[in-house]
């Protein structure tokens, strides 16, 4: 510190915590895959599946919810095998308020992958930031219908707090060092 009052005030840059981290999946359910462009909703899945692997093993709690599945159908099965049923089954957008999801956020910091970016996904990033909680937006596991939908959430989530990030970068903070005994595990599902 240069004590020059001008001077910028230091930042640092919060990262992944597997001890104080949730993770939570939102919607990644049939009938909305369905609206998402192809190659989008392969990445979604294929990076939520990564980030729920890596949390059963690293021990790392996991919520699951879906939106009218009546209507929207359930949870696509690549997920549904590895993830507990859903916490909350809603007509509402926003997670937060729902009593199963609220119950059973324990932890302070919470990464957010699902659909749609712009209307779930942001609704619960901003109750999640309203209670208290750290936020972290896995950009490449979440999506929109549109470019420019999903892109407008990611930024409007940066501006109130939440932290845009990618799922490889989340994997490799809750890891923190290539000692780990869970790096091999992880390192080999991204090749």
């Amino acid at each position: 510190m240069t004590g020059d009052p001008s001077a910028p005030e230091a930042r640092t840059l919060p990262l992944c915590d597997a001890a104080a981290g949730q993770l939570v999946v939102i919607d990644v359910q049939e009938k909305l895959l369905a609206a998402m462009p192809e190659a989008v909703a392969e990445q979604v899945v294929r990076n939520t599946a990564l980030l729920a692997d890596a949390a059963a093993w690293l021990q790392i709690p996991v919520l699951r919810t879906e939106q009218y599945p009546r209507g929207l159908g359930p949870t696509v099965d690549e997920l549904d095998r590895r993830l507990p049923p859903p916490a909350a089954t809603k007509t509402r957008f926003a997670c937060c308020g729902e009593p199963g999801f609220d119950a059973a956020l324990v932890r302070p910091q919470v990464i957010l992958a699902g659909v749609e970016t712009h209307v779930c996904v942001l609704q619960t990033a901003a109750g999640l930031l309203e209670a208290g909680h750290e936020v972290f937006v896995a950009a490449d596991a979440c999506c929109s219908r549109r470019k420019a939908d999903h892109r407008n959430a990611l930024a409007r989530m940066a501006a109130a707090g939440a932290h845009v990030t990618c799922t490889e970068s989340v994997l490799f903070e809750w890891l923190r060092d290539a000692a780990h005994p869970r790096f091999k595990d992880i390192s080999r599902r991204l090749r």
